[in-house]
Protein backbone atom coordinates (compact mmCIF):
# COMPACT_ATOMS: atom_id res chain seq x y z
CA UNK A 1 0.00 0.00 0.00
CA UNK A 2 1.34 3.18 -0.86
CA UNK A 3 1.21 6.27 1.56
CA UNK A 4 1.61 9.84 0.67
CA UNK A 5 4.02 12.18 2.68
CA UNK A 6 0.59 14.24 3.63
CA UNK A 7 -1.31 11.39 4.74
CA UNK A 8 1.43 9.95 6.50
CA UNK A 9 2.02 13.21 8.63
CA UNK A 10 -1.19 13.64 8.69
CA UNK A 11 -1.86 10.38 10.70
CA UNK A 12 1.45 10.06 13.19
CA UNK A 13 0.40 11.52 16.36
CA UNK A 14 3.27 13.77 18.23
CA UNK A 15 4.67 11.17 19.97
CA UNK A 16 5.16 8.97 17.02
CA UNK A 17 6.44 11.66 15.58
CA UNK A 18 9.20 12.19 17.75
CA UNK A 19 9.78 7.94 17.87
CA UNK A 20 10.90 8.00 14.60
CA UNK A 21 13.19 11.29 15.10
CA UNK A 22 16.44 8.43 15.68
CA UNK A 23 15.72 6.77 11.85
CA UNK A 24 15.36 10.02 10.11
CA UNK A 25 18.81 11.11 12.06
CA UNK A 26 20.30 7.36 11.20
CA UNK A 27 19.56 8.24 7.36
CA UNK A 28 21.33 11.48 6.83
CA UNK A 29 23.94 9.96 8.32
CA UNK A 30 25.73 10.24 12.04
CA UNK A 31 29.07 12.13 10.67
CA UNK A 32 26.67 14.60 8.76
CA UNK A 33 24.25 15.11 12.06
CA UNK A 34 27.71 15.36 14.42
CA UNK A 35 29.20 17.88 11.87
CA UNK A 36 25.65 19.60 11.72
CA UNK A 37 25.03 19.38 15.43
CA UNK A 38 28.63 20.56 16.31
CA UNK A 39 29.36 17.74 18.73
CA UNK A 40 29.78 14.37 18.96
CA UNK A 41 27.49 12.97 21.52
CA UNK A 42 29.71 10.33 23.54
CA UNK A 43 27.99 7.84 26.11
CA UNK A 44 29.52 8.07 29.86
CA UNK A 45 29.45 6.02 33.23
CA UNK A 46 31.77 7.17 36.44
CA UNK A 47 34.08 3.82 35.91
CA UNK A 48 37.52 4.96 35.94
CA UNK A 49 40.41 4.44 34.20
CA UNK A 50 37.42 4.60 31.42
CA UNK A 51 35.45 7.44 31.93
CA UNK A 52 36.23 9.79 35.07
CA UNK A 53 34.07 12.85 36.25
CA UNK A 54 35.54 15.53 38.15
CA UNK A 55 33.61 15.54 41.52
CA UNK A 56 33.83 19.63 42.07
CA UNK A 57 33.51 20.68 38.83
CA UNK A 58 31.08 18.18 37.58
CA UNK A 59 33.38 18.09 34.43
CA UNK A 60 34.50 14.47 32.58
CA UNK A 61 37.93 15.23 32.74
CA UNK A 62 39.73 11.80 32.86
CA UNK A 63 39.10 8.37 31.17
CA UNK A 64 41.12 6.55 28.53
CA UNK A 65 36.90 7.14 26.42
CA UNK A 66 37.59 11.23 27.40
CA UNK A 67 40.99 11.20 25.83
CA UNK A 68 39.84 9.39 22.92
CA UNK A 69 36.74 11.06 22.59
CA UNK A 70 38.08 14.72 22.37
CA UNK A 71 40.72 13.19 19.68
CA UNK A 72 37.70 12.09 17.64
CA UNK A 73 36.14 15.58 18.06
CA UNK A 74 38.94 17.09 17.33
CA UNK A 75 39.37 15.16 14.10
CA UNK A 76 35.78 15.97 12.86
CA UNK A 77 36.40 20.04 13.51
CA UNK A 78 33.69 19.61 16.72
CA UNK A 79 33.26 19.67 20.55
CA UNK A 80 32.90 16.54 22.56
CA UNK A 81 29.34 16.31 24.42
CA UNK A 82 29.24 13.39 27.52
CA UNK A 83 26.49 12.49 27.74
CA UNK A 84 25.84 10.27 31.33
CA UNK A 85 24.24 6.73 30.73
CA UNK A 86 25.18 3.36 32.56
CA UNK A 87 26.10 0.04 31.59
CA UNK A 88 22.57 -1.38 31.71
CA UNK A 89 20.88 1.26 29.34
CA UNK A 90 23.61 2.19 26.62
CA UNK A 91 22.26 0.29 24.03
CA UNK A 92 18.41 1.86 24.56
CA UNK A 93 20.42 5.28 24.28
CA UNK A 94 22.04 4.36 20.64
CA UNK A 95 18.81 2.93 19.20
CA UNK A 96 17.28 6.30 20.91
CA UNK A 97 19.91 9.00 19.74
CA UNK A 98 20.66 9.62 22.50
CA UNK A 99 24.47 8.99 22.05
CA UNK A 100 26.31 8.53 18.97
CA UNK A 101 28.73 5.49 20.12
CA UNK A 102 30.54 4.65 23.23
CA UNK A 103 33.12 2.65 24.15
CA UNK A 104 34.34 -0.36 25.75
CA UNK A 105 31.04 -2.33 25.11
CA UNK A 106 31.36 -6.05 24.15
CA UNK A 107 30.35 -6.93 20.53
CA UNK A 108 28.14 -9.85 21.91
CA UNK A 109 25.91 -11.94 19.54
CA UNK A 110 22.74 -10.25 21.72
CA UNK A 111 24.01 -6.98 21.43
CA UNK A 112 25.21 -7.05 17.43
CA UNK A 113 21.08 -7.59 16.86
CA UNK A 114 21.14 -4.32 18.55
CA UNK A 115 23.64 -1.63 17.53
CA UNK A 116 26.55 -1.88 15.17
CA UNK A 117 30.24 -2.88 15.91
CA UNK A 118 33.73 -1.65 14.22
CA UNK A 119 35.92 -4.78 13.46
CA UNK A 120 38.73 -3.10 14.87
CA UNK A 121 39.53 -4.25 18.62
CA UNK A 122 38.79 -1.07 21.01
CA UNK A 123 40.91 -3.02 23.81
CA UNK A 124 41.48 -6.26 25.27
CA UNK A 125 40.87 -7.42 28.77
CA UNK A 126 43.02 -10.09 30.17
CA UNK A 127 41.53 -12.95 32.47
CA UNK A 128 43.81 -11.75 36.10
CA UNK A 129 43.89 -12.48 39.26
CA UNK A 130 44.26 -9.67 42.50
CA UNK A 131 46.67 -11.81 44.94
CA UNK A 132 48.14 -11.70 47.93
CA UNK A 133 50.90 -9.23 47.98
CA UNK A 134 53.59 -12.25 49.15
CA UNK A 135 51.90 -15.12 47.14
CA UNK A 136 54.23 -16.11 43.94
CA UNK A 137 52.40 -15.79 41.07
CA UNK A 138 53.41 -15.93 37.59
CA UNK A 139 51.58 -18.81 35.81
CA UNK A 140 48.19 -20.19 36.51
CA UNK A 141 49.61 -23.45 37.32
CA UNK A 142 51.52 -21.43 40.34
CA UNK A 143 47.93 -21.47 41.74
CA UNK A 144 46.82 -25.08 40.67
CA UNK A 145 48.20 -26.40 44.36
CA UNK A 146 46.59 -27.75 47.28
CA UNK A 147 45.70 -25.28 50.16
CA UNK A 148 45.30 -22.15 47.63
CA UNK A 149 42.08 -20.70 47.92
CA UNK A 150 40.57 -18.47 45.13
CA UNK A 151 37.43 -16.72 44.89
CA UNK A 152 35.36 -15.92 41.87
CA UNK A 153 32.26 -15.12 40.30
CA UNK A 154 29.79 -18.10 39.67
CA UNK A 155 28.57 -19.46 36.46
CA UNK A 156 30.85 -17.05 34.54
CA UNK A 157 33.18 -18.06 31.60
CA UNK A 158 36.04 -16.56 34.91
CA UNK A 159 34.81 -19.96 36.76
CA UNK A 160 34.85 -22.35 34.08
CA UNK A 161 38.09 -21.78 33.45
CA UNK A 162 39.63 -21.47 36.59
CA UNK A 163 37.71 -24.77 37.40
CA UNK A 164 38.74 -26.38 34.43
CA UNK A 165 42.99 -25.43 35.24
CA UNK A 166 42.78 -25.05 38.62
CA UNK A 167 41.85 -28.35 39.45
CA UNK A 168 44.25 -28.74 42.70
CA UNK A 169 42.75 -25.18 44.28
CA UNK A 170 39.70 -24.36 46.26
CA UNK A 171 37.49 -22.48 44.05
CA UNK A 172 35.31 -20.53 46.07
CA UNK A 173 32.06 -19.43 44.20
CA UNK A 174 30.14 -16.36 44.64
CA UNK A 175 26.92 -14.74 43.16
CA UNK A 176 28.54 -11.81 42.01
CA UNK A 177 31.94 -9.27 41.81
CA UNK A 178 31.67 -7.72 44.82
CA UNK A 179 31.55 -10.88 47.13
CA UNK A 180 34.13 -12.27 45.48
CA UNK A 181 36.08 -9.47 46.24
CA UNK A 182 35.26 -9.03 49.75
CA UNK A 183 36.04 -12.87 50.45
CA UNK A 184 40.01 -11.28 49.06
CA UNK A 185 39.61 -8.28 51.26
CA UNK A 186 38.93 -10.38 54.39
CA UNK A 187 41.31 -13.18 53.95
CA UNK A 188 39.59 -15.93 53.13
CA UNK A 189 41.22 -16.54 49.82
CA UNK A 190 44.37 -16.05 48.61
CA UNK A 191 43.39 -14.27 45.15
CA UNK A 192 40.56 -13.16 43.30
CA UNK A 193 39.97 -14.07 39.91
CA UNK A 194 38.26 -12.06 37.43
CA UNK A 195 39.27 -9.81 33.84
CA UNK A 196 41.21 -6.84 34.73
CA UNK A 197 38.69 -3.87 34.73
CA UNK A 198 37.12 -4.39 37.80
CA UNK A 199 39.92 -5.57 39.87
CA UNK A 200 41.58 -2.09 38.91
CA UNK A 201 39.40 -0.70 41.56
CA UNK A 202 39.12 -3.22 43.86
CA UNK A 203 43.22 -2.60 44.08
CA UNK A 204 43.06 1.07 44.41
CA UNK A 205 40.72 0.88 46.83
CA UNK A 206 41.41 -2.05 49.02
CA UNK A 207 45.27 -0.77 48.93
CA UNK A 208 46.31 -4.03 48.96
CA UNK A 209 47.31 -6.90 46.72
CA UNK A 210 49.42 -7.92 43.41
CA UNK A 211 47.39 -7.96 40.03
CA UNK A 212 48.49 -10.43 37.41
CA UNK A 213 47.95 -11.64 34.20
CA UNK A 214 49.36 -15.08 34.41
CA UNK A 215 50.23 -17.34 31.97
CA UNK A 216 49.11 -18.59 29.48
CA UNK A 217 46.84 -15.33 29.20
CA UNK A 218 43.29 -15.27 28.33
CA UNK A 219 42.44 -12.46 26.74
CA UNK A 220 39.17 -10.94 25.23
CA UNK A 221 38.45 -8.17 22.82
CA UNK A 222 35.92 -4.96 23.71
CA UNK A 223 34.64 -2.67 21.21
CA UNK A 224 32.83 1.04 19.99
CA UNK A 225 28.96 0.41 20.10
CA UNK A 226 27.06 2.45 17.32
CA UNK A 227 23.59 2.83 16.28
CA UNK A 228 22.74 0.42 14.15
CA UNK A 229 22.51 0.95 10.05
CA UNK A 230 24.84 3.47 9.29
CA UNK A 231 27.56 1.44 7.49
CA UNK A 232 29.73 5.10 7.03
CA UNK A 233 30.11 6.08 10.54
CA UNK A 234 31.00 2.20 11.92
CA UNK A 235 33.45 2.24 8.62
CA UNK A 236 34.78 5.38 9.98
CA UNK A 237 34.89 4.31 13.96
CA UNK A 238 36.99 0.99 12.13
CA UNK A 239 39.91 3.16 10.75
CA UNK A 240 40.01 5.49 13.64
CA UNK A 241 39.62 2.91 16.29
CA UNK A 242 42.08 0.83 14.69
CA UNK A 243 44.39 3.84 14.14
CA UNK A 244 44.61 5.02 17.52
CA UNK A 245 45.05 0.92 18.56
CA UNK A 246 47.77 -0.29 16.30
CA UNK A 247 49.90 3.34 16.90
CA UNK A 248 50.10 2.61 20.49
CA UNK A 249 47.83 5.57 21.31
CA UNK A 250 45.01 4.02 23.27
CA UNK A 251 47.17 2.37 25.33
CA UNK A 252 49.02 5.78 26.54
CA UNK A 253 45.54 7.42 26.95
CA UNK A 254 45.20 4.10 29.31
CA UNK A 255 47.80 4.45 31.25
CA UNK A 256 47.46 8.21 31.92
CA UNK A 257 44.41 7.40 32.99
CA UNK A 258 45.30 5.02 35.32
CA UNK A 259 47.91 7.52 36.85
CA UNK A 260 45.25 10.15 37.39
CA UNK A 261 43.36 7.27 38.93
CA UNK A 262 46.19 6.55 41.43
CA UNK A 263 47.72 3.84 40.01
CA UNK A 264 51.28 2.76 38.76
CA UNK A 265 50.45 1.65 34.98
CA UNK A 266 53.77 -0.61 35.33
CA UNK A 267 51.71 -2.59 38.05
CA UNK A 268 48.77 -3.29 35.81
CA UNK A 269 48.13 -4.95 32.42
CA UNK A 270 47.98 -3.25 29.58
CA UNK A 271 45.27 -3.44 27.11
CA UNK A 272 47.29 -4.00 24.02
CA UNK A 273 47.02 -7.78 23.63
CA UNK A 274 50.04 -7.54 21.71
CA UNK A 275 51.97 -6.06 24.80
CA UNK A 276 50.55 -8.86 27.44
CA UNK A 277 53.84 -11.63 28.02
Amino acid sequence: MTISRRSALTGIAAGSALALLPFVARAEGTLDEIKKRGTIRLGVTQAPPWYSKDPKTGEWTSGMGIFMGKAMAQTLGVKLEPVEVNWGNAIAALQGNKIDLMFVIDATAERKQAVDFPDAPLLYYSLSVLARDDLAVKAWEDLNKTGIKISCAQATTIDTYVTKNLPKAEIQRFPGNVEAIAAFQSGRVDAVAMYHPPLLAAKQKLGKGQLVVPTPTESVASSTAARKGDTAFVAWLDKTTGDYYRSGQSEKWYEQALADFGLDPKTVPPIMKEMIK
